[in-house]
């Protein structure tokens, strides 16, 4: 809200300038909408919020993706020597043994205590505050460059008003320099006007200056090079410089709608207020749905292939009639082979699937401070939302209070340069007749001259105030 203080404190005399490229001719005037434009592509406080902005969706995007089952792989190979263990059949061996495993697991939340729900919710609240906080932004960057817009056009009324008043001097003083030589007036006269010519010619310096400066600062505004040729597009500021009928209550209610910053806090304050149900949420247990699938291979994995069966003579025997006989058995006959590396994968694969339940007892009273420390963002969040509306109202009944003292002020002016002007008009007629002196001429010039300075800047700084309160309620600016 400093910034909106700042705004409506300070227009007095606003920021300005407005420019070209240096790699653009300045023939061309440029608008309002492009300096606006330019501005806002190349203002390094906009981009770094819409980075901010960008940042807020990334998180709720992955609020929304932590929700998904997650599904992980593991794979590992390797080589045992000496006595281990064979992963095929899990028997002591003695032999180097090449091995590789494969697994696969998966696991889902089912439930805990809707605390993933709740942060989606919140992330998203977040991300709709980092967008209003990127257009309140681009909206204090347009408002500045409108007023420093205008404020170059003033001062371009004002090199011409200055310029005009120094030519009429000099056709006085050519005037009055033929007089003198002829003896026709006195020489006072003369060196009263060579003075007020002098005085009209600093007045164009100034004037020059003040346009050259407030070019600059547009420029900065826009971060574009300065260039002091630069030409922009006219606004008639007297159409803009009509009655303002909006009420000040009218104004803050529109701008509590509209109003990004307010907007901002708001969604801030209902983020919070999701974050401490979030945190709430881990209070309850947790109910995990899982499985898994794994298998492997061994080196020392053989296959018995059965060929058939024989007779074989032991050497054990039986006596038959007396003689001793040997015993004749039968055997079974069998070919060892190396099982296949995707064979093996296929017989040893395993799959299981589990329902997992934990209940959180104690965990050092982690989670109930975190929900002390969410309440204390929630009350932080409203306290700055209740600043900002009442910051707000504050700062538009001021802004409404300078809009109708510049309005009557403007009135006045008008009123005023229109005497002025019949009573130069006059004074001008008697001195160019010779009836008049110099002191009177020189009092109407001058006092026509401030006149005519104080109404350009009056007319500019009733527009200016007006935008103001436009910009406030969210109209569009230009």
């Amino acid at each position: 809200m400093k910034r909106i203080v700042a705004v409506t404190a300070g227009i007095s005399w606003f920021l300005a300038g407005f420019t070209s490229y240096a790699q653009q001719t300045t023939a061309a005037a440029f608008n309002l909408k492009h300096c606006i434009e330019t501005g806002i592509s190349n203002s390094l406080d906009v981009n770094q919020s819409g980075l901010d902005m960008q940042r807020s969706r990334i998180n709720w995007n992955q609020a929304k993706l932590n929700m998904l089952p997650d599904l992980n792989g593991t794979a590992s190979t390797g080589v045992n020597q000496g006595r281990s263990i064979d992963p095929f059949t899990n028997g002591y061996i003695n032999q180097q043994v090449n091995y590789s495993s494969y697994g696969i697991s998966s696991g889902v939340v089912l439930f805990n205590g809707l605390s993933m729900q709740h942060t989606v919710k919140q992330n998203a609240l977040a991300y709709e505050a980092s967008k209003m906080d990127w257009q309140q932004a681009k909206d204090d960057l347009t408002i500045n460059i409108i007023l420093a817009y205008l404020q170059v056009l003033a001062n371009e009324d004002l090199l011409v008003q200055a310029r005009n008043q120094a030519d009429l001097s000099k056709k006085q003083v050519e005037r009055l320099e033929i007089m003198n030589k002829e003896g026709a007036i006195l020489p006072s006269q003369l060196y009263d006007l060579k003075g007020q010519y002098a005085g009209d010619q600093v007045a164009i310096i100034n004037a020059q200056n003040a346009l050259a400066l407030s070019k600059n600062s547009l420029c900065r505004l826009m971060n574009i090079p300065y260039d002091k040729n630069m030409k922009l597009e006219r606004i008639d500021a007297e159409s803009y410089a009509v009655k303002y009928e909006d009420s000040p209550d009218k104004i803050y209610q529109e701008s509590l709608q509209k109003f990004s910053l307010i907007k901002a806090a708001d969604l801030r304050r209902q983020s919070a207020a999701i974050g401490v149900k979030a945190v709430k949420g881990l209070l309850y247990p947790v109910l995990v749905l899982g499985g898994n699938a794994n298998t492997n291979y061994s080196s020392a994995a053989r296959n018995d292939i059965f060929l058939g069966t024989s007779d074989v003579t032991t050497n054990d025997y039986v006596m038959v009639n007396g003689t001793p006989s040997p015993v004749i058995r039968k055997q079974s006959n069998f070919q060892s082979e190396k099982i296949g590396y995707n064979q093996q994968l296929n017989n040893n694969l395993f799959t299981s699937v589990n329902l997992s339940l934990r209940i959180p007892l104690f965990n050092s009273w982690q989670v109930r401070n975190r929900i002390k420390l969410a309440q204390l963002t929630l009350k932080n969040n409203d306290m700055a939302a209740a600043t900002a509306k009442t910051q707000l109202q504050q700062a538009v009944e001021q802004a409404y209070i300078t809009m109708t003292s510049a309005s009557e002020r403007f009135k006045v002016l008008m009123e005023q340069a229109h005497a002025y002007s019949e009573s130069f008009r006059t004074v001008d007629i008697r001195f160019n007749a010779g009836l008049g002196n110099s002191i009177d001429y020189l009092t109407a010039k001058n006092n026509l001259d401030r006149s005519n300075i104080n109404l350009i800047n009056a007319k500019y700084e009733y527009v200016l105030r007006t935008r103001v309160l436009d910009y406030y309620q969210g109209k569009q600016l230009w």
